[in-house]
């Protein structure tokens, strides 16, 4: 691959860093507390970033994720622009992206994604009455489905169909009178489906006009927001405008057809790699230039040994993070098979990203126990993507199970 940047792709990397830089200070992210920064956002989309992406591709979006990495944006902009304008711009109709687009070029509206953190289903047991219990979900929003007679109900954190709206029947699912039917492959009809279920957490659900939904078919459906009722705050490790997601009858519409949860899927997890480049790259820098000034016995920290090779060790790990984000993005960009180096991005960044921000943490000594130090931010950033991305021998896991499939092949 080539890892130089085309003259777009790097003219919109100067321009995120330049805004980002600008207006995402310590001082705003401090009185931004979880909600989003209305200005920066405002400024991003004056400047065009959103809509770049579908000029810059995924390899610039992982650029541009970079450098709001850096300073810990406080606003859903990647989160946007993988589940919004790449997902509708590579799998939605075309009357889909012409109504939706627009909004998510100009920022007027917002989208994010309830995927589950290593994007894996359980798969649905049998019906009680035969003596089975439901599956354990894996991850921040998989659940388990439990097939009954006439109906299919789903536990927490999944996706259901309510009882007169969707049978559950030996071979394809299909919809009662009134109801798109839905079927294994493309979608017959461009109608609503109403869903109904939770999601434990979303990222930026609060901002978000619009909430990309797969459901235990691995499905996607669009749901505004609006259509599902007021979100319940969720708490995260980082300052996210998370929430919890309900639906109860809530129509949205089907997006794309087979294998579109898997690309968006792996466009998301290189993605959300890319941001933890940037977090870990603003941690080092922010211990580097600490440890330079801060002395110790008349000389700076940065002079002894064992600082230089925990800062030397953190480098080599974001350097990973980034090549490996890079690599699975530009193959993404050029329809190469991706899935594995996207697999592979995603475990570099939690496995590695906890690393680096806990030693950017220990390298500023006392300070970096003060919860109200810039390097916290990054600190607690890089724990919510690790736990975003998905436990990294779970995604060794997904990995394995993809390579050795490939080789049966």
């Amino acid at each position: 691959m080539d890892f130089t940047p085309t003259e777009e792709q790097q003219a919109a990397r100067e321009l995120a860093a330049r805004v980002f830089g600008d207006l995402s200070t310590h001082e705003r992210l401090a009185a931004a507390g979880t909600g989003t920064d209305a200005e920066l956002w405002k400024a991003l989309c004056a400047a065009g970033l959103p809509g770049a992406v579908e000029e810059v591709g995924l390899l610039g979006l992982v650029l541009m994720a970079e450098e709001q990495g850096r300073t810990t944006a406080q606003v859903p902009f990647t989160a946007s622009c993988v589940y919004g304008l790449l997902a509708v711009a590579r799998h939605g109709t075309e009357d889909q992206r012409a109504r939706l687009l627009p909004g998510l070029r100009d920022g007027s509206a917002v989208a994010t994604g309830a995927f589950p953190a290593a994007g894996v289903f359980p798969v649905a047991s049998a019906s009680p009455a035969a003596g089975a219990s439901p599956a354990a979900g894996s991850g921040a929003g998989a659940g388990a489905l439990r097939a009954e007679r006439g109906a299919v109900r789903a536990e927490s954190d999944a996706v259901r169909a309510e009882p007169g709206n969707v049978r559950a029947e030996p071979g394809p699912v299909r919809a009662e009178p009134g109801a798109v039917r839905a079927e294994p492959g493309p979608v017959r009809a461009d109608r609503e489906q109403r869903l109904a279920g939770s999601v434990a957490w979303v990222p930026w659900l609060r901002d978000a006009t619009h909430v990309l939904v797969p459901d235990e078919q691995r499905a996607l459906w669009l749901v505004r927001t609006e259509d599902a009722g007021p979100a319940e705050d969720v708490e995260l490790t980082a300052p996210w405008s998370a929430g919890r997601l309900v639906l109860d009858r809530t129509p949205g519409e089907r997006v794309g057809g087979p294998g579109a949860y898997d690309d968006v899927l792996a466009a998301a997890r290189i993605a959300f790699a890319g941001l933890q480049a940037g977090v870990c790259a603003g941690s080092l820098a922010r211990a580097v230039a600490y440890t330079s000034v801060r002395e110790q016995f008349g000389r700076p920290l940065s002079s002894h040994q064992a600082v230089q090779l925990r800062a030397a060790d953190a480098h080599m790990d974001t350097e990973s993070i980034r090549v490996t984000a890079y690599e699975a993005a530009w193959r993404y960009d050029q329809a190469l098979p991706a899935a594995a180096h996207a697999l592979t991005a995603a475990w570099w960044a939690s496995e590695a990203g906890k690393r680096v921000v806990h030693a950017g943490q220990h390298l500023h000594g006392g300070m970096g126990a003060d919860l109200g130090h810039p390097v916290h931010r990054h600190f607690l950033w890089g724990r919510q993507l690790d736990a975003y991305l998905g436990c990294g021998t779970e995604l060794l896991a997904e990995l394995g199970d993809l390579l050795a499939k490939g080789e049966a092949a």
